[in-house]
């Protein structure tokens, strides 16, 4: 019996994605994106915007800064990189 795409992406479970830009590709195949998100301040309950940057590998160079990409967990693939690019959502404008 052979097993179709679908089964292999279901039996892996579901992935983490995150959607950020991308600020630095001085790398080979990797970039380095920045993914921002809201958070509440415990004490006085505002909206506070916070920045975390990852490592991902970008296995045909593709992305330039500015683009617009959707990360997708993998295993460690070096000491910093635990991500990969699922695609680019938008290009960078004017570059």
């Amino acid at each position: 019996m052979e097993m179709s795409e679908s089964t292999t992406a279901n039996t892996r479970g579901r992935r983490q994605e995150k959607v950020g830009v991308v600020v630095g590709n001085q790398m080979d195949k990797t970039v380095v994106v920045a993914v921002e998100k809201t958070i509440t301040h415990r004490l006085y309950h505002r909206y506070q915007k916070r920045t975390s940057k990852f490592y991902a590998h970008d296995e045909a160079n593709e992305c330039r800064v500015g683009d617009v990409v959707r990360l997708e967990s993998s295993r460690p693939l070096s000491r910093l990189k635990r991500w990969r690019v699922a695609e680019v959502v938008k290009r960078a404008e004017g570059i």
